[in-house]
């Protein structure tokens, strides 16, 4: 449970949201009803409902964007109804609703969702004594949404730039190894319930450290920025291309195996023989490839690749190595208990 609140943002703003509502609401649902006021008793208990099953959805299906604008919805019109049976009361609930629509939908859905509110407020006037409260409310509760809206546009652009920072390569602009691990166990998820093969290679530039020392690593970095330029022109977009560490890289290719998968790997690796050069002359790179197998972990499909790499490096580099032709055949799944 507290592994999904961590790594889910929007799961953890419903979940939080959605407690808060859930206490907050509730003793005045109570109190309703203990006055006599069942109209807005139940109106209370609507929402508190509206809110617990909007949280559970969101728990067992993982879609958080419809929750969102569930909860959204239920509380910014449940404000508006509480505002039009309480009066004056019912009013300060508005505001809230107002700022945490931000944080559960998008920020023009939120601007929509709460002019609309507040107009509704408006129309229907019956929390309202007299125009001028009517309308110093409504001036307030649209300066209210639209500082939220600044605040919520702003955070969300430091959002997607620290996951562009956590999950992409500053150097290359390929993804990274966190990324590629996420994109793997999708990969071999995919596999298993469509059959679509899925091969994996990683690469090495060859002397590389060599490079970097008679030249400086400003051409080490020239000849990385290069590679990933002739991998990404020479592959499809379907294939994903990720740093590994250093000057190793990986190379996620879906719907290939057999004869295609040799074209593919001799098409790149003589693209690179002729086009990869720095001051001192051409530069080649060894290849491990592996085909992931029926019921195959991640780790071991990596690992056989790995070991691939690692005999193409020691057998003389500039080579292509199958993981299949050196003894690390796809492993037989394991099979399931019964029952």
């Amino acid at each position: 449970m507290f592994h999904r609140l961590k790594n889910d943002f929007r799961l953890s703003i419903i979940t939080l949201l959605g407690i808060s509502g859930l206490v907050g609401i509730t003793p005045f649902a109570v109190l309703r009803f203990m006055q006599g006021n069942l109209l807005a008793g139940v109106v209370d208990s609507a929402i508190l409902g509206g809110i617990a099953s909007s949280m559970a959805y969101a728990w067992l299906t993982g879609d958080t964007r419809r929750t969102g604008l569930a909860m959204a919805i239920i509380s910014s019109y449940g404000a508006v109804v509480v505002g039009s049976i309480v009066g004056d009361p019912g009013l300060f609930w508005l505001y809230p609703c107002l700022v945490t629509t931000f944080f559960l939908v998008g920020p023009r859905i939120a601007v929509g969702i709460n002019l609309s509110a507040i107009l509704a407020m408006m129309v229907v006037g019956l929390a309202f004594s007299s125009q001028e409260q009517m309308w110093s409310f409504s001036t307030t509760a649209v300066v209210v949404s639209a500082c939220a809206y600044v605040f919520a546009h702003r955070n969300h652009s430091q959002r997607r730039r620290l996951e562009q920072l956590a999950t992409i390569d500053p150097l290359t602009g390929v993804k990274n190894r966190r990324s590629m691990d996420e994109e793997l166990d999708v990969a071999a998820a995919n596999a298993e319930r469509s059959g679509l093969p899925y091969a994996l290679v990683l690469l090495d530039i060859d002397h590389f450290k060599k490079i970097n020392d008679e030249y400086g690593h400003g051409v080490g970095d020239d000849v990385l920025t290069e590679l990933v330029a002739l991998l990404e022109s020479n592959t499809r977009r379907s294939d994903q291309l990720f740093r590994y560490g250093g000057e190793e890289f990986v190379l996620l290719l879906p719907g290939v195996d057999g004869v295609n998968l040799r074209a593919v790997m001799n098409n790149l690796q003589q693209v690179l023989r002729k086009y990869l050069k720095h001051p001192g002359g051409p530069v080649t790179a060894s290849f491990g490839v592996a085909l992931l197998g029926h019921g195959e972990s991640v780790d071991s499909w990596l690992a056989r690749a790995d070991n691939a790499l690692y005999t193409a490096k020691e057998t003389g580099r500039d080579r292509i190595v199958y993981a299949e032709e050196v003894g690390q055949p796809m492993p037989e799944p394991v099979p399931r208990a019964a029952g």
